[in-house]
């Protein structure tokens, strides 16, 4: 597996000066995330994190549909999606509540990104927050990235994340994992030359399981980042904040087409 080396343009940052337990987060570069009124765009009472499990196994693979699946895309008008009209740029699978989502649209208003989710709920809220915020290069999609990406461009994307997706650590739920030698055929094609995919969980087994898929594929450039380098300088996550406030180890990967 090769390595490669990533160069990042400064943008406003912290230090954070953490040392908890065995972990040694000192001088990892986070950027500030925006900070939302949630008192303005309350979450819902009653939310759950999990979804229906059929949600996010391809159509293809499925007996019955169930009510509510998400619809398969196959075209998209980008109108109906940004307010400036234009196609993204990057890509958030799995953006859930949308915190990096929506710091990375503050933080690159030059850039569209598309937040993709299965869990109506957090589509639901984060599409009335782009809204009545009026953030014209943010976009949110209710959809199954198992069912493929044929909405977007061959070669238009420039970066996609893919952050503390699901684990589904038992053996018989691996299926519902979207991380899998066809998703990676599509990240490879919408990507731009040069293009990244950026990974992250706090299970090592799914993070052995997406070198592995990585190397099985052997067409990207895969470098592990080490929390305590400077090479990782993306918002944090919900997550990412919470194993950072839990000592929880957690593990990066940039993958460069």
């Amino acid at each position: 597996m090769r390595g490669f080396c990533v160069n990042y343009g400064m943008t406003e940052c912290e230090i954070f000066f953490i040392f908890i337990g065995n972990i040694n987060y000192k001088n990892i570069m986070i950027t500030k995330n925006i900070e939302i009124n949630y008192n303005k765009y309350p979450l819902p009472d009653r939310k759950r994190h999990h979804t229906n499990p059929s949600y996010y196994i391809p159509i293809k693979e499925l007996k019955f549909v169930p009510t509510g699946y998400p619809q398969v895309i196959k075209n998209i008008n980008w109108k109906e999606y940004f307010a400036n009209h234009k196609p993204p740029k990057q890509l958030d699978i799995g953006c859930g509540r949308g915190l990096f989502l929506l710091t990375l649209a503050e933080n690159d208003k030059d850039s569209n990104i598309l937040g993709i989710e299965v869990r109506q709920w957090c589509c639901d809220w984060l599409d009335n927050y782009i809204v009545n915020e009026s953030i014209e290069n943010c976009g949110i999609l209710r959809y199954c990235v198992a069912n493929g990406l044929d909405f977007i461009s061959s070669d238009s994307i420039n970066e996609i994340f893919y952050l503390f997706p699901d684990p589904w650590v038992k053996i018989r739920h691996r299926k519902r994992r979207a991380f899998n030698l066809d998703f990676l055929e599509e990240i490879y094609r919408v990507l731009v030359t040069d293009g990244k995919l950026y990974l992250a969980t706090d299970i090592y087994e799914v993070h052995a399981y997406h070198l592995k898929t990585l190397k099985q594929f052997n067409r990207f450039c895969v470098k592990e980042v080490d929390n305590s380098a400077n090479e990782w300088t993306l918002p944090p996550t919900n997550k990412e904040l919470f194993c950072i406030k839990e000592n929880i180890k957690y593990y990066k990967i940039i993958a460069k087409k």
